[in-house]
This record gives C-alpha cells, structure tokens and sequence, in this order.
C-alpha cells in the first residue's frame, strides 16, 4: 500500500475494520471513571454496529499477564468472527501475525480506538498510517490517564495527518442514508 490521504474520505463499511487497542483491566482502574464511562459507552455503540454492518472487528491486548485481560464489556459483545492479538510492542503493528491478518481481510480503513491515546493509540495509528491505511481516531473512545497526555496525543495525530472523528460521525458515515436497513436498528444506540 502507499500512504494517502484520506482527510476528505468517509468511512466506508465496506473497506473499514475496527481495531480496539488495550482497554485492559489494570489500565481501565487507572484512567478517571467519567473518561472510562464514555469509554466504554462509545466501544459498546461502535462494537454493535460493526456487528451489524458485518465490519470486522480485532482487539489487542498490552502484555495481558500484567496488565489483564480485555474488560467484559468489549468481550461479550464480541462476535466469533472478531480477532483478538497479544502484544509487548506499543504499536498493534508489533503483534505476531497482525499484519499478515490485515492483509488477509483487505480492509484500507482502520478506525481506532483503545487506551492508551498518546502511546498504544498513537503509536499504532503513525504506524498504520506509514504502511498505506486511512487511519480514524475515534477521539470519544480514546483514553489516557491524563488529559494532557490525552490532548497531546491528538495534537501529534493531527499533525501526522490521522483523522480524527467521533463515535456518532462513524455511525452516520458507515450508514451513509437514512434509507439504510440499519438506519433504525443503530440510531437508538446513540438516543
């Protein structure tokens, strides 16, 4: 793949994959409660429209023997088709067999989520992003234990040209009409 530009693209269901970095239990406890609830709300609402729309979607998890395992509220609401990969390496793009997974299911936009904003997060969306992908941060469903380190991070996304969006914006992007099937069934997760 060569790097593009992809400010002026919309997500696309059909060339999207959602990857949720990290929202692990030792990292969870450490963020402040009302950042982790948004969090989670907006993980949820993208995690079932995904499975909706048939997005594929892979979660990874930041040496998972120190820092746990991924929370309970992305697991179950996982379907059997998600992909899950362990990882030492910040970037999702050091997990074993990661990117070799991408390439199998061809998808050239990434939409990113996870914990946390300005390591994990930023560090796989400037990798992502030098290997071809559009890359989207979900800025609501991004998290750091500080807000500056939080700030900072989509300072740096931004000028590393990743766009930056929220829950709602993909939701109304993947539909792209009002006339879609799912139009009804996705809108009630965000009332």
């Amino acid at each position: 793949m060569t790097a593009k530009n992809n400010m002026n693209r919309l997500c696309d269901i059909e060339d999207s994959c959602l990857i949720i970095i990290d929202v692990q239990e030792k990292l969870t406890t450490a963020i402040p409660a009302k950042v982790v609830n948004r969090l989670r709300k907006n993980t949820v609402i993208l995690l079932h429209a995904a499975n909706e729309l048939n997005v594929p979607v892979i979660t990874t998890a930041q040496y998972p023997a120190g820092l746990g395992a991924v929370e309970t509220f992305i697991t179950q609401n996982l379907t059997a088709s998600g992909s899950h990969f362990e990882k030492t390496r910040f970037s999702c793009m050091g997990a074993a067999k990661f990117t070799a997974h991408l390439s199998q299911i061809n998808k050239k936009q990434i939409i990113l989520t996870g914990i946390e904003a300005h390591i994990c997060v930023l560090q796989s969306a400037i990798e992502l992003a030098a290997a071809g992908f559009d890359v989207y941060v979900v800025i609501d469903a991004i998290a750091a234990r500080e807000f500056t380190s939080y700030e900072s991070a989509l300072l740096r996304l931004k000028q590393a040209r990743v766009s930056l969006l929220n829950t709602e914006s993909v939701l109304f992007e993947w539909l792209k009409d009002a006339a879609h099937p799912k139009f009804k069934t996705l809108t009630k997760l965000i009332r």
